[in-house]
């Protein structure tokens, strides 16, 4: 079974950068012949606001895309986090932490270690061994061990759109959390396990992403899970040059009329480098028509790339 998915967090409506990467997973799918589910990651709970789920299923709809399956919600499904975050502790796989993110920044600079703008601290593994005597704060991935019992520091794969990638994830990012220091589940953990409860056997989803596919290869690993195959999309970039998101304020999408629904899709499909089509009563049988024509460009584009 081919299984696709589009996993947005409920912190606010869909924007331009958001509903590029949706389009783009449901045409994947749609090219593969398989499904289409929505998953709403809405574990980190002080961030997601109350009725932006809704919302956001309300916009795909208006955007003719839904979901083949049920809509689950991470924030529902914290018992099976912890099953797997069991499952490691009992491989030795993981283990409490102490460190502040603070400390963790002093610890990089003490050992000549540059702090690169948007990226986090390397962890140098301080609590691997222990915790010296300090309340455990969260949990973290062994990734030291893991690679040794896996014979390779380098994790190898293939994007579909970026072609061949490797990383080295001891020396670029360090063991990282599973379970974070407020008690919510780290972004990595719950992702890997929902992929998985969920089969899906195809991700699209933003650029951004590519660096968090080596760590979740890893978890899938240790879990005895198997691997998606990855597409990282191109990113919609605001006016200051990067990533348009909600936390450098993206404008949520208008679609409060047919044309606007046209007009969104048709940026999003551009984004994609496909087709820019002349939609003309933009209704919903013109805009089936037009993701008709855009699911055979993909399929033209990347399926050569597929399984």
């Amino acid at each position: 079974m081919i299984r696709g998915r589009f996993a947005p967090s409920p912190t606010g409506e869909l924007h331009a950068g958001s509903l590029v990467a949706a389009l783009a997973s449901w045409l994947d799918a749609r090219s593969l012949q398989g499904e289409w589910w929505v998953r709403m990651e809405d574990v980190d709970g002080p961030r997601c606001i109350d009725g932006a789920a809704a919302k956001i299923l309300q916009q795909l709809s208006l955007c003719r895309l839904h979901s083949d399956g049920e809509v689950i919600y991470q924030s529902q499904r914290t018992d099976i986090y912890q099953q797997a975050l069991n499952q490691l502790i009992a491989k030795g796989l993981a283990y409490p932490c102490a460190c502040t993110r603070k400390e963790i920044e002093e610890q990089q600079v003490s050992l000549g270690l540059s702090l690169e703008r948007h990226k986090s601290a390397v962890y140098p593994g301080t609590c691997r061994n222990g915790l010296d005597g300090k309340p455990a704060r969260a949990w973290r991935f062994n990734v030291t061990q893991w690679s040794t019992l896996r014979g390779s520091h380098d994790v190898h794969w293939i994007d579909r759109r970026l072609g061949a990638q490797v990383q080295n994830v001891q020396e670029e990012v360090g063991d990282f959390v599973l379970k974070r220091a407020d008690g919510l589940w780290a972004y990595q953990m719950a992702v890997v396990v929902d992929d998985a409860a969920q089969n899906i056997s195809h991700v699209v989803r933003g650029e951004d992403l590519t660096d968090n596919t080596a760590r979740q290869y890893l978890l899938q690993e240790a879990l005895g899970f198997e691997h998606p195959h990855y597409l990282h999309t191109p990113l919609v970039l605001g006016v200051n040059g990067e990533k348009l998101s909600k936390q450098n304020d993206a404008k949520a999408l208008d679609l409060s009329s047919p044309r606007a629904v046209c007009l969104a899709m048709q940026s999003a499909a551009s984004t994609l480098g496909l087709s820019t089509l002349k939609l003309h009563s933009c209704d919903s049988a013109d805009l089936d028509e037009a993701l008709s024509t855009w699911t055979q460009e993909w399929t033209q584009k990347y399926l050569s790339a597929s399984p």
